[in-house]
């Protein structure tokens, strides 16, 4: 649970743990692409109930943000043929793993080659074009658009730095602020995910995705 200025969010996260670590990577996306369709069925189940609940419970996912490694190079055919087959049935935010191995030059190059991939494969990740409503929205998604893959460091230890205490990676040349967008994008990650566009990623998961799944599923029920 989330608490900021007197407002509670619930948020779930669901982890993947040993994702396309196998020597053999065939198929490695079913189980993914199989959790996520499992959370559409248990939604469309209790939707076409007689009597509905008020409020049915949404255990559908909403975003996954899917860490590129941060080789310094192209995407992995891995890499493609996941965020290919998932941004399909989910919302997929790319972003780049430690990317305190990079430098700053290195780091900007490899944002480029990732944009080059995916727009040469056709791989339409949040937020994608197709559902800017208006030029606002557009202009925003589109500086948004710009900077994806966002290149994340993450920690989970408190620091002081001018005296102050800031989540951080101590290195040897000093510290990451992984809060610091001179030093990480994170901060852009989490406005995305839960403050600016939080309500959009719902709204084009239910009517765009979630949609698409329950056409196929009432389509295969009145096969004869």
């Amino acid at each position: 649970v989330i608490e900021e200025k007197g407002v509670k969010m619930k948020l779930t996260v669901t982890d993947t743990p040993g994702f396309g670590d196998q020597i053999n990577n065939e198929n490695c996306w079913d189980p993914i692409i199989k959790y996520i369709n499992e959370q559409y069925e248990r939604y469309l189940r209790e939707e076409i109930l007689i009597t509905r609940k008020r409020k049915i419970p949404d255990t559908r996912v909403h975003g996954c943000v899917y860490f590129v490694p941060p080789t310094g190079h192209w995407l992995r055919p891995l890499d493609l043929e996941f965020m290919r087959r998932l941004s399909k049935i989910v919302n997929v935010v790319p972003v780049i793993a430690k990317a305190d191995t990079l430098t700053l030059e290195e780091r900007a190059e490899f944002k480029q080659r990732i944009q080059e991939d995916l727009k040469t494969h056709a791989i339409s990740v949040y937020p994608q074009e197709d559902f800017d409503q208006d030029p606002d929205d557009r202009a925003l998604n589109d500086r948004i658009r710009e900077k994806i893959p966002f290149a994340v460091v993450g920690a989970d230890q408190e620091h002081q730095v001018n005296g102050k205490r800031v989540l951080g990676r101590k290195t040897k040349w000093g510290i990451i602020e992984v809060e610091n967008p001179a030093h990480c994008e994170f901060p852009l990650l989490r406005d995305l995910l839960i403050r600016s566009h939080l309500q959009d990623l719902k709204d084009i998961t239910h009517n765009v995705h979630y949609e698409s799944y329950r056409v196929r599923r009432l389509n295969e029920s009145n096969r004869p």
